[in-house]
């Protein structure tokens, strides 16, 4: 037995109407000036003008960095640090999905402790907390508005930096489905798939805990069957809400009990190519389940069941289903068939999988791998 930890922000705001609330919980706080850190397509659908607009109202002062990548980079974090001590800002704000996030989660830790982000690469690293931060999702999928993880591309080294750190867990998380009605089919399906892959990752685990399954396995019901609706009617506003609690749940999940070779295989694709996370998790995520299936298959036949797959009293033939139905819901929401159709090159698996298994030290997959094993799930997945 050992003891469990459970990281969660102190306050979560769900639901049509949640970031009006928000807005007046921020009032409360007498926060005077915030950075709002989002990117240059929520400039352009004018959310960031109504953000800016409602906050202004409430007395708070706002300046906007909208430069993030949809792979934030430390050259985001170190200018939009900058701009953050040129405004003097005491409160950060994230606008937009996981990327958004991540590098308003790299400005404000920064901020307070000092250096460069590359120097909090790893687990804990950081000896303050960060400025405060409230982040304001837009999307269903990274949870990156309410986790204590922060993935930030070194493009000197073209890796993705896995930055698991207490201190980055956001003040407040917001997720009003209001703001996600608009969001292009495409994203929507690779933000659903990001977190199925959240909630399969973390079921599987090897640090998972009764909280986590609980958190997961609701997690795969819900995007299940909301996950479609979102993607054919992007207003559909109960698809957009359920969704908006899937990936919270799934967030819930992983969090605590942390993630496994489909996100240490991922990084390596977005840090090398800058592909799309939530895209190579679904590319890759049924490939690395057969070979977790090795090990985990009754845990995979469960999450089968709650994908709404008759229970089984094979282990291996209900992983197999699993894993069969976790391909028919890519396929279905329209993501791309293999990684070769994402413009990778096989001939960089080798330094992709060296990379991966870097990365997959700080995760908690149920089977280890060597370099050749996650090389052949690379092959597989292309």
């Amino acid at each position: 037995m050992s003891v469990s930890e459970f990281h969660i922000p102190a306050l979560n705001l769900m639901g049509a109407g949640a970031l009006k609330q928000a807005i007046g919980n921020i009032q409360k706080q007498g926060f005077s000036r915030a950075l709002i850190v989002t990117d240059a397509g929520l400039v352009n659908a004018g959310l960031v003008d109504e953000v800016t607009q409602l906050l202004q109202q409430a007395g708070v002062a706002t300046c906007v960095f909208a430069d993030v990548q949809p792979n934030p980079t430390t050259a985001n974090v170190a200018a939009g640090l900058a701009l953050l001590q040129q405004q003097q800002c005491d409160l950060v704000i994230s606008l937009g999905g996981g990327s958004p996030h991540d590098c308003a989660k790299g400005i404000a830790l920064v901020a307070t402790n000092g250096g460069d982000i590359r120097d909090y690469e790893g687990v804990d690293k950081s000896a303050k907390p960060q400025l405060p931060l409230i982040a304001i999702n837009t999307t269903a999928g990274t949870a990156s508005e309410m986790t204590r993880f922060c993935i930030i591309t070194d493009e000197t080294r073209h890796i993705k930096m896995a930055i698991v750190d207490k201190h980055t867990t956001p003040i407040l998380s917001v997720n009003d489905p209001l703001t996600m009605v608009g969001m292009p089919t495409q994203l929507t399906a690779a933000t659903g798939m990001d977190a199925l892959t959240h909630a399969v990752e973390a079921y599987v685990s090897t640090a998972a805990t009764p909280i986590t399954d609980a958190c997961a396995l609701k997690a795969v019901e819900l995007i299940t069957r909301f996950l479609p609706r979102a993607v054919q009617q992007g207003d559909d506003l109960e698809a957009r809400e359920q969704m908006a609690y899937a990936q919270f749940l799934a967030g819930m999940a992983f969090n605590n009990a942390s993630l496994g070779y489909v996100h240490a295989m991922a990084h390596q694709l977005g840090g090398f190519y800058d592909l799309p996370h939530g895209v190579c998790n679904a590319v890759l995520l049924p490939h690395v389940q057969v070979f977790n299936s090795q090990v985990a298959a009754e845990r995979l036949a469960q999450v089968g069941v709650a994908m709404g797959l008759a229970a089984s009293d094979n282990a291996q033939a209900g992983a197999d289903a699993c894993i069969a139905a976790i391909k028919a819901l890519k396929d279905q929401v329209g993501i791309p068939r293999g990684l070769a159709d994402l413009g990778a090159k096989a001939e960089d698996i080798p330094v992709l999988a060296a990379n991966a298994l870097k990365d997959a030290c700080g995760f908690t997959n149920p089977i280890q791998a060597n370099q050749s094993q996650i090389e052949a799930i690379f092959q597989q997945a292309w």
